[in-house]
């Protein structure tokens, strides 16, 4: 099925307006970047180059000058009033921004009008880059992991399937092998992720220790460790500084984060026990998971796995909407009582929405009224029994369910 995501459109859009800025298409791995400017190009009569830098040399950056250089030779040899040229994988060429920085400013002195699309893998190497020498010459446009409705439309999993198989569209065909669907993931998605986006362009001076904490991690999501106990389970632990950077890098690439606790104090949140997240709940089965059927009738354990899918939505319109992600808890007073939790607080636009997510793992517990004295939050949502129900939170906009 050639399934339209909504930022089909948008590009499409900015593609045909009048030159006037780069458009940067960037996200994970796998998540449709390619197939998106492929029916983009299908759809217009606007004429364009593709150029891919997967195998180039990274220390040819002059690369990027004779791939410019050829689509303005097209230009002038067809005659035509403007060109479309489009650059996958930009961000393995070195000091690219600088090299696509000259070559832009070069065409908007000289007045050709030659527009161009860059797709990139890693929201880290591009921001670097476009933040470092390209500011004010682009508009980006993020394309992240697939949700519920769209792997619902697009493929017809259902809810049950999404919460434990995921997002990934290119495994959506092999969930019913599921040994062959774990080894899709691991060897075709996250292999790649890690051993090129990652540790070939991040200053990793211990790749062994981010790969364990990438593993690890994906296993705790929805569950709070402190990096400390962590490295009681790493071979190669090195320190909490460094484990801390590395999962930075991992958020950065939308793949793994650690929730920061909510508080007023911007130190304590900082400085507060990580709550495990995985931003598609593919990779908690994939290092985790026993099979769907063991896991789904476990009642304790399957309500782990909606908990984590509630967080995966929630952190995959993060940052297009703008809005930050964390949690709560207070320890128990004694022994007796029950530490106060809610598993999710949103702050937009400063204003603070708590959502507790109910299922089989427990029941509610005291912390969402607890949360409401404390902070007076706009508005607490109940996802699951006796609120939003997990599928229409799962299908909804979350700027919607803000607004």
């Amino acid at each position: 099925m050639d399934y339209i995501r909504k930022q089909y459109h948008t590009l499409s859009a900015r593609i045909q307006e009048p030159r006037r800025f780069m458009q940067v298409v960037a996200g994970p791995r796998q998540v449709g970047k390619s197939t998106l400017i492929a029916q983009v190009l299908q759809d217009m009569t606007i004429p364009h180059s593709i150029a891919v830098a997967d195998a180039v040399d990274p220390n040819d950056s002059d690369w990027i000058h004779r791939v410019w250089e050829a689509a303005r030779t097209t230009m002038r040899l067809r005659g035509e009033e403007q060109h479309l040229l489009v650059v996958d994988e930009i961000q393995k060429i070195d000091n690219w921004s600088e090299m696509v920085k000259r070559e832009w400013d070069e065409d908007t002195r000289k007045q050709v009008n030659l527009k161009v699309v860059l797709l990139g893998n890693s929201r880290l190497l591009l921001k670097r880059g476009l933040t470092e020498s390209l500011a004010g010459r682009f508009e980006l446009i993020r394309l992240g992991h697939w949700s519920y409705q769209e792997m619902h439309d697009a493929f017809g999993m259902e809810l049950e399937e999404y919460i434990y198989f995921g997002g990934y569209p290119g495994a959506a065909d092999l969930i019913g092998d599921e040994k062959r669907w774990r080894k899709y993931i691991k060897d075709s998605l996250v292999a790649p992720a890690i051993e090129k986006d990652v540790l070939m362009t991040s200053n990793i001076y211990k790749p062994a220790l981010m790969k364990q904490l990438f593993e690890l991690g994906c296993g705790y999501s929805a569950e709070m460790l402190s990096l400390t106990k962590l490295m009681g389970q790493l071979q190669d632990a090195g320190n909490v500084t460094t484990l801390a950077s590395y999962l930075e890098i991992l958020d950065q690439c939308a793949l793994l984060t650690g929730l920061q606790k909510y508080v007023h104090d911007d130190a304590r949140k900082r400085s507060s026990i990580p709550k495990y997240q995985v931003y598609n709940n593919a990779l908690l089965t994939a290092y985790k998971g026993r099979s769907f059927l063991a896991d789904r009738t476990d009642p304790m354990l399957w309500g782990r796995w909606v908990e984590s899918a509630v967080g995966a939505h929630l952190l995959g319109m993060a940052e297009e909407a703008d809005y930050q992600v964390y949690y709560w808890r207070e320890s128990a007073r004694s022994k007796a009582e029950r530490d106060l939790e809610v598993d999710f607080i949103v702050v937009n636009s400063g204003e603070v929405t708590a959502i507790e997510v109910k299922s089989g793992r427990r029941g509610m517990n005291s912390g969402l009224p607890a949360f409401e004295e404390a902070f007076h939050p706009k508005r607490s949502i109940v996802v699951g029994t006796g609120g939003v129900s997990l599928e229409d939170f799962l299908s909804c906009d979350i700027e919607m369910l803000l607004s």
